[in-house]
């Protein structure tokens, strides 16, 4: 209720108790369901049973039979064994239904296609690509509302963990491995992302603000992306991979595409997300894709050629 509480009076939503997505809302639900369950099977008859005992065998009491040498009672046997069957029958039984109903893996049913986003964890910041808007942001994950968008994560450092309470769900992020999570928005509003997973001086700053927007804004969102982003060149990965804060990239960025504390980008490649899938923790250098003619230096137009930059994240 606290939580609850302290998210109304907030402009980003905070806890998964105040759910805005249909994972967020089933994984609040099925809670109750536990909290419910729990409270009927165990909570209850130990409320109920513990006073009648302690009325039943008090001290001066008449009707109470003392049988110190007693070895078996049905009763009691059924319920001391009876109860904790039917307890792990029924959790077994809700958690094998939501472990499949909340695999993050699997795709949220919509008569829309999701929209692809691909995450990057660098220290310590997040790294957003839309691959098929050519765009990219730290700080801001922008989502059209009513849409499934589906997640694919890894890391460019250590492993990480990123989560969105109020839209539900986490998962893992790790070095040179591909993680999956699909999530949708069901209306409008901002959110808080982060890393639950420790790694490092800046992990307390490691969060982002996922921003639920209609279809129209989303498309305003991307055109103002490609028109005012910083363009994702050389300098710039050299910057994004640099162990550094939202705040200190902001700061070595131009302030152009920066907003709020955000970073956009544009002329992003392609298959910038499977290059670094590639290259972390092999020890080779991070190559530039040559899908982006503005890829090498920013100017549309250019020649598309790949260059080198050395991985400063490695451990």
């Amino acid at each position: 209720m606290l939580a609850s509480s302290l998210a109304g009076c907030s402009s980003v939503r905070l806890g998964f108790l105040d759910p805005h997505g249909p994972v967020a809302q089933s994984q609040h639900d099925q809670l109750l369901d536990v909290v419910v369950l729990l409270a009927i099977f165990v909570a209850l008859p130990i409320f109920v049973i513990l006073p009648w005992f302690a009325w039943r065998y008090r001290y001066r009491a008449r009707r109470a039979r003392y049988a110190p040498k007693w070895s078996y009672y049905g009763p009691l046997e059924v319920a001391t064994w009876g109860g904790p069957l039917v307890i792990v029958a029924l959790l077994s039984i809700l958690v094998w239904r939501s472990t499949h109903a909340l695999d993050p893996y699997r795709r949220i049913a919509s008569s829309v296609a999701p929209m692809r986003v691909e995450v990057i964890g660098y220290d310590w910041k997040w790294l957003f690509i839309y691959p098929d808007e050519g765009v990219a942001s730290i700080g801001e994950l922008a989502l059209p509302v009513g849409r499934p968008i589906a997640l694919t994560l890894t890391s460019a450092t250590v492993m990480q963990s990123l989560q969105i309470p109020a839209l539900g769900s986490q998962i893992y992020a790790m070095g040179g491995m591909v993680t999956q999570l699909n999530l949708e928005a069901s209306e409008a509003g901002r959110f808080l992302g982060e890393n639950t997973m420790y790694n490092g001086d800046g992990f307390h700053q490691q969060h982002f603000t996922a921003v639920a927007m209609t279809p129209t804004a989303f498309l305003g969102w991307v055109r103002h992306a490609r028109t005012q982003g910083v363009p994702m060149n050389l300098s710039a990965l050299a910057l994004i991979a640099r162990r550094s804060t939202q705040g200190e990239l902001v700061a070595a960025l131009t302030s152009r595409g920066a907003a709020g504390g955000s970073v956009y980008f544009k002329d992003v490649p392609a298959s910038l997300f499977s290059a670094v899938v590639a290259t972390t923790g092999t020890g080779k250098p991070m190559t530039i894709p040559a899908d982006s003619a503005a890829a090498t230096n920013g100017t549309p137009g250019a020649a598309a050629t790949t260059a080198d930059m050395p991985m400063g994240q490695r451990r």
